[in-house]
């Protein structure tokens, strides 16, 4: 069958036939291709064609697909068991792995998903601090916990959802939403509420709206607001962490949050995540301290051992070829553009990258909504045509890989040029 037959053999017994909404392709008025296997660069559909992938599982694949010494890593665990409910040696390791590529978090706890972790940090927050009130940002994508599902960005924003059905009022009666990079805002809100704020969450760079990348005056102030109000300061880095750098954004931007949150990378394509931070506050959880979160997955030993590895070779990463890549890629798309008068904007940082059609570079959620939204759907599919994957959503960044090579990066601005001179 092709992806249109088994698409409707999923939506019989799937919600929307996906298990992700943004695996979808509803809002690019297409049909999601089912993908059967991958290697290196590439994925390969149920009928053997082959796409180059610039979604990289959304994130996780910054080594590619099916390396082979993480795959080597998972088979030496699958031999031993796939979960034991007990403490392993590996889980030190790992959470070892991660405090030497970020010193700042002194102590962490593996959790089994981004939102996971998200949720997780949060609650801790609230006890370490007293404080119930938590601040976010448009654009900004935290998992679905009932709480943080306000003026999110990505698969909400790209269905057309604000918020969701289902979500009590009183679930998010305590959560503060402010423009991004809008120091301003910040300030009038802690000026109001700075004694009821237990924390600030944001994606350092934000992947959740397409690629948007913080304001130094923006990151320095919000740093300096948390610290004079007694709130902390929380980095969602599932995105970001170890992809835009081997210390994670907060490496680049040169402010240290109390908390961060991490997630993709780290399991090299496994499901995990983790939060972490300062020493004095994660000895409140449990069962060092009083704030209560367990899972029975959690430090499951077949994510560990690839992510063991996958980190491994993070510490060693060229993350600046990785940016020239990124950067060359882009800018190559922008010329390709600019010949047809179509407008272009991009960043990128290391493996991590964003484009819009439109002249300026978004500095806001709002500003990126302000994009040409039907030229987005028409590159899509013709991308896709092309045997290009690019991901099916104007507001989600893009990713390379260490298998990104020269020869990746002429096919796509191949596709590109026949794209836009059709």
């Amino acid at each position: 069958m092709d992806s249109k037959e088994l698409f409707l053999e999923a939506a019989k017994v799937i919600p929307g036939g996906v298990n992700s909404p943004v695996r979808a392709f509803k809002s690019v008025e297409a049909t999601p291709v089912f993908m059967d296997r991958a290697e290196g660069a590439y994925l390969y559909d149920q009928e053997g064609r082959a796409y180059l992938d610039y979604i990289g599982s959304w994130g996780p694949m910054i080594l590619g697909h099916q390396h082979p010494e993480v795959i080597n890593a998972i088979k030496q665990q699958l031999e031993k068991g796939v979960s034991f409910g007990t403490v392993t040696v590996q889980e030190t390791r790992l959470a070892q792995a991660v405090k030497d590529l970020m010193p700042h978090m002194e102590m962490l706890r593996l959790v089994s998903s981004g939102t996971e972790a998200c949720m997780s940090v949060l609650r801790l927050a609230r006890a370490y601090t007293g404080r119930d009130k938590i601040v976010k940002f448009e654009g900004c994508y935290h998992g679905h916990a009932d709480m943080l599902l306000v003026e999110a960005g990505s698969g909400v924003a790209t269905l057309g959802i604000a918020g969701s059905p289902g979500v009590p009022k009183g679930a998010i009666a305590d959560t503060l939403v402010a423009p991004y990079n809008d120091l301003g805002a910040i300030e009038e809100i802690f000026s109001r509420q700075g004694e009821e704020i237990a924390a600030v969450i944001l994606e350092p760079i934000c992947g959740n709206a397409g690629f948007i990348r913080p304001r130094a005056e923006f990151i320095q102030g919000l740093k300096k607001v948390c610290t004079d109000h007694g709130a902390l300061l929380i980095f969602d880095e599932v995105m970001t962490g170890f992809r835009v750098a081997k210390g994670g954004a907060q490496s680049l931007l040169g402010v240290v949050p109390d908390l961060t949150t991490l997630g993709k990378v780290i399991g090299g394509g496994l499901p995990i995540g983790a939060y972490g931070g300062r020493r004095d506050i994660m000895e409140q959880v449990a069962p060092s301290g009083s704030v209560y979160q367990a899972g029975t997955l959690s430090g499951n030993p077949l994510s560990v051992a690839s992510g063991l590895k996958t980190l491994e070779w993070v510490a060693r990463i060229d993350y600046e070829a990785l940016q020239a890549y990124s950067h060359k890629l882009l800018s190559g798309m922008k010329e390709i553009c600019a010949e047809k008068g179509v407008p272009f904007s991009f960043d990128c940082e290391g493996g991590m990258f964003g484009f819009r059609f439109m002249e300026a570079q978004a500095q806001s959620f709002a500003e990126a909504k302000e994009a040409d939204i039907e030229q987005f759907k028409r590159f899509f599919r013709g991308m896709l045509a092309q045997g290009i994957y690019f991901a099916p959503s104007a507001f989600e960044a893009g990713f390379v890989s260490i298998a990104h090579k020269e020869r990746e990066l002429d096919k796509t601005l191949a596709a590109c040029q026949k794209v836009f001179h059709t």
